[in-house]
């Protein structure tokens, strides 16, 4: 028998942590290999853990609702597989007061590793310190001495994960906490009164709705995309004529031969991703300072759930699948967003995003950036419009079906001309479909 530490895993790119939804066993209950363990929320998706090793559970060390660093220790297995004796350690810290105990990881690779582990006693403090705080000390090799000295900005001046980032940053600057403290102190004073939300109305008759942890995620990114990113939309106007007889035309063998739907979403995917290839430079990121152009063309797909939140899967490298492959993959997510099945990975690299507003009947938007991306087409719903067509005797009114693109980027460094030429070449590619095509 081993007793064996079972970490909080990697669930996918830019997730560092996650927060414990609900144990799916108690100690003393048996566990197998790779049965679920606990389900946990990142921000990105719900999804459950799995065990790495079988035996049985002897204790649970992440409460329920504890948010929890990704590498973290969340529980301790007896596992009944004999396991190789745990590293031995030549130079200890002197604050170690616990035994380590062998823990096991499950790395990007699949493949496992040792670590070893030791608890820093932050029972010399006072203050109360959250588990995330405490790993973050250790890893950084924070002292309680200097967790002391940081200012704290939460609840009842608790200190939060960006405290102590703030704290570590500065450090290697060379800053001191003082100096850290005097340039917050500065900072609120001048932001406070334009920042502060005025208190809302409430009377008798009125209804209070706590928002789920999604709704406040969501809350929280746009408002911070706002804040990073000077918004700019431009719209143009296309005609989706050819397309919308093309589709009529085909839908229905598509329907027998593959067994999906042909929905407008691939086609409106595939003029996006071939107007990025045109002008690469709405495929990027910002750093600082620095621009990162990304090598991939992953685009985003804004999916509405049945509880009224959005979710927004990826096509991965969109500008290399046919729209068959489009189809399929849009088909795929979607139905996997609406049942709660999406991973991790699904939600994460995107580079850009389309957001189909007219699914609602709008005719326009004007969408919200997804940080740290710099551009966001929202597609209007399609209308049979009358305009002037040209035939070769001469111009001619006809009915024709219509559609508003929206492009919404990153002012700091896409500029109206960058801008509007992507949308108006994403409508070109539309308005240029061949009608003859196959599938």
């Amino acid at each position: 028998m081993a007793l064996v530490e079972i970490l909080m895993p990697k669930m996918g790119e830019s997730i560092v942590e996650a927060t414990i939804l609900s144990w799916l066993k108690k100690p003393g209950d048996r566990v197998e290999l790779e049965e679920s363990l606990l389900e946990v929320a990142t921000d990105k998706v719900d999804t459950d853990i799995p065990s790495t090793h079988a035996g049985v559970l002897k204790e649970i060390l992440a409460k329920e609702g504890e948010l929890i660093k990704v590498g973290s220790a969340i529980a301790v297995i007896e596992s009944t597989v004999e396991e190789k004796a745990a590293p031995t350690v030549d130079a200890q810290p002197p604050a170690v007061t616990t035994t380590p105990i062998k823990s096991v990881a499950m790395q990007s690779n699949g493949v496992e590793h040792d670590n070893v582990h030791y608890d820093v006693d932050f029972k010399s403090s006072n203050r109360f310190y959250s588990p995330l705080v405490k790993n973050i000390a250790k890893e950084e090799n924070i002292t309680v001495a200097e967790l002391e000295t940081i200012p704290g900005s939460g609840a009842e001046g608790r200190l939060t994960k960006k405290d102590i980032l703030d704290f570590v940053q500065h450090r290697k600057l060379g800053v001191t906490v003082q100096a850290v403290q005097k340039a917050k102190t500065t900072s609120t004073a001048v932001s406070a009164a334009p920042t502060k939300q005025a208190p809302a109305s409430i009377s008798g008759g009125d209804e209070i709705i706590e928002m789920d942890r999604m709704r406040k995620m969501i809350a929280e990114r746009m408002v911070e995309s706002k804040r990073i990113a000077p918004h700019v939309t431009s719209f143009v106007e296309a005609d989706v004529t050819n397309i919308v007889f093309w589709r009529n035309k085909v839908k229905n063998e598509f329907q027998k031969r593959e067994g999906d739907a042909l929905t407008f979403t691939p086609i409106f995917v595939e003029a996006v991703a071939m107007a990025i290839r045109d002008y690469p430079m709405v495929n990027i990121q910002v750093d600082g300072d620095r621009i990162i152009k990304k090598k991939d063309i992953n685009i985003g797909i804004a999916v509405a759930l049945p509880t009224g939140n959005l979710i927004v899967p990826v096509i991965r490298n969109a500008d290399q699948l046919s729209l068959t492959g489009l189809a399929k993959i849009v088909n795929d997510l979607v139905k996997r967003a609406r049942n709660n099945k999406l991973k991790a990975d699904d939600l994460a690299g995107g580079t850009f995003t389309i957001s189909n507003v007219g699914t609602f009947g709008n005719v326009m938007g004007t969408p919200i950036i997804m940080q740290p991306q710099v551009g966001i087409i929202a597609i209007g719903a399609i209308q049979k419009k009358p305009a002037v067509v040209e035939t070769p005797y001469g111009d001619a009114i006809a009915i024709r079906h219509k559609m508003f693109l929206s492009h919404s980027y990153d002012h700091r460094v896409v500029d109206g001309a960058l801008g509007g030429s992507l949308v108006r070449r994403v409508a070109d590619y539309l308005e240029k479909f061949d009608i003859n095509r196959s599938i």
